[in-house]
């Protein structure tokens, strides 16, 4: 996702009102925030944000892989570029090297959007999001080679996507697949280094676009005004969600897979997001929004403040549901990734909705 703005938001969220500007901040626990009965049935009140891991440089894309009886979760970091894989009582290891930029050393080059991290000035050059076919295949939002790539099981790499009208994409942000093998993704400027600026930019807008039997349709352009950012399905693929701007859209996915009649389902952005069985919607800024498909604020999981040095910077970037009943909720937080264990479960990439909570 494009993360410039996300570092100003976890900013501003421990940031002080003018008036107390020389006050302390202050550290925060994590936290369950109810704002609606419902969120009962969804977590319980004492639930705890379990850290998997910590020191990344900024986490994103999860996805769960079952394997048997057990499975393990992949997941992008951004300024590594690199897919890690974490798998419980196994040490973390590398999944993919060069998951987002196959190119030449990208110091001095014009690829990957530069943003800060907390303190730290970095280059966003790795993938982003990340899902699975139903042959358990990994997709990929390539975003600093600007295209999205499949990754067979032999290892290497098939190319879905990456011109849309003879013209290379600006940075394949998110994505999502229906059961019949379409594929929706946003593309935006992340996978330059100035967009607004570098002759490399060949498309003039952050586009929406579906990829169906090899070919691609742009969806929607500039939505909102914005760039378009996090993407879902709902459970029975009626409605598909999107961030744009500073809203989070709701479209009406039509027969032949196109989408019609935005809505503003939620009046704020997101970062990467995700469904449960019930069609609850799960985003991700400081910390994890859980909106009802009727577009009711059920409750708030709210991501730590540390203060300690060198600050982490921790807010939620994107959700995936795993473990092999769906409940687990892993949660990648910038330079953290958590799980936090819920009483439903949700949609997981490469399952078909039946077999979602088996």
């Amino acid at each position: 996702m494009v993360k410039f703005w996300l570092c100003v938001w976890c900013i501003a969220a421990v940031a002080l009102s003018p008036a107390r500007a020389q006050a302390p901040a202050t550290e925060r626990p994590f936290s369950i925030i109810k704002m609606d009965p419902a969120l009962d049935a969804i977590i319980a009140p004492d639930a705890r944000l379990e850290t998997l891991g910590e020191h990344f440089g900024l986490t994103e894309g999860p996805v769960w892989v079952q394997e048997g009886r057990s499975g393990y979760l992949l997941f992008s970091d951004m300024t590594s570029n690199v897919i890690y894989k974490w798998a419980r009582g196994a040490p973390l290891s590398v999944f993919l090297e060069r998951s987002g930029y196959t190119g030449a050393e990208p110091l001095g080059l014009t690829v990957g959007q530069q943003t800060k991290r907390g303190r730290v000035h970095v280059f966003l050059v790795g993938s982003n999001g990340l899902s699975l076919d139903p042959q358990g295949r990994l997709l990929i939002a390539a975003m600093a080679d600007r295209k999205i790539t499949r990754l067979e099981k032999d290892g290497t790499r098939t190319v879905l996507a990456e011109r849309y009208d003879g013209k290379r994409f600006n940075g394949p942000n998110d994505l999502v697949l229906k059961s019949n093998g379409s594929l929706y993704f946003t593309d935006s400027p992340s996978g330059l280094r100035n967009p607004a600026k570098t002759p490399d930019r060949e498309l003039p807008y952050n586009g929406l676009f579906l990829v169906k039997d090899g070919n691609v349709t742009l969806l929607d352009k500039d939505p909102q005004g914005g760039f378009p950012n996090g993407i879902a399905l709902s459970p029975e693929e009626k409605y598909l969600y999107v961030s744009a701007g500073r809203a989070t859209l709701r479209y009406e996915v039509q027969p032949d897979d196109t989408i019609r009649n935005a809505t503003v389902f939620i009046d704020a952005g997101s970062d990467g997001m995700k469904v449960d069985l019930a069609g609850n919607l799960y985003t991700t800024s400081g910390g994890v929004r859980i909106t009802s498909p009727e577009g009711k604020h059920i409750g708030t999981l709210q991501m730590p403040i540390v203060l300690s040095e060198p600050r982490p910077q921790i807010c939620a970037t994107s959700v995936a549901f795993g473990d092999a009943d769906g409940k687990g909720l892993y949660v990648t937080g910038c330079t953290h990734l958590f799980r936090v264990q819920l009483k439903v479960a949700g949609v997981r990439a490469g399952f078909p909705i039946s077999n979602n909570a088996k």
